[in-house]
């Protein structure tokens, strides 16, 4: 019969103060600094680094408003550990504009009118980012049509871009919540962006 059955005493196990100390390139900045082995990267940005673009919206991966660009990859940032990122490239909507200039996607939104509250648009302007780039660089979606898929190989070369229609933004987009319900004008800023 186990211990537990005999209902011996069980210490508990002590808790662990982790830490580690990593180095984030922030919207071109590199920035090292102590991390707790729990924090993630929006925790990071927002509360070490005072850069609040990123929202936390659900805090479970599902909402979008957390979506910033790793190594030029949309992700979830409120998913990620900061300590598993270290030496990433890291840009939030904060390090998209150049200056005083809008990135075109910045600019597009505000053209457009493609918000409400604001709350989500940081997420969605960093997650149209990264959609652009991997359209751009033949990554398929669900509703893709197979037939205009070319594969990569070493023949033909890259996998050729995919064409982005209103369907395919809005199944790309799909990840990225508004409560307000501005959806139309955010495909609409998309395609702008686009032509």
């Amino acid at each position: 019969m186990d211990s537990l059955a005999l209902g011996a005493d069980l210490e508990p196990e002590p808790v662990v103060d982790e830490h580690s100390t990593v180095t984030l390139h922030v919207n071109g900045d590199p920035t090292t600094l102590t991390v707790d082995h729990r924090t993630t990267v929006l925790e990071t940005l927002r509360e070490s680094l005072g850069l609040t673009g990123a929202k936390k919206g659900c805090d479970h991966g599902q909402c979008g408003a957390c979506t910033v660009l790793v190594d030029g990859r949309r992700v979830n940032s409120c998913l990620l550990l900061a300590v598993a990122q270290d030496g990433a490239a890291i840009t939030t909507v904060e390090g998209l504009a150049d200056g005083e200039s809008l990135h075109p996607v910045q600019r597009a939104f505000v053209e457009r009118d493609a918000l409400q509250c604001g709350f989500c648009t940081p997420g969605q302007i960093c997650s149209a980012v990264g959609m652009l780039r991997e359209s751009a660089d033949g990554h398929p979606s669900h509703v893709t049509e197979p037939e205009t898929v070319i594969e990569p190989d070493t023949v033909t070369g890259p996998a050729a871009p995919v064409a982005l229609d209103a369907e395919e933004i809005r199944e790309r987009m799909s990840g990225n919540l508004c409560r307000c319900g501005a959806y139309p004008r955010i495909v609409e800023a998309i395609e702008d962006v686009i032509e």
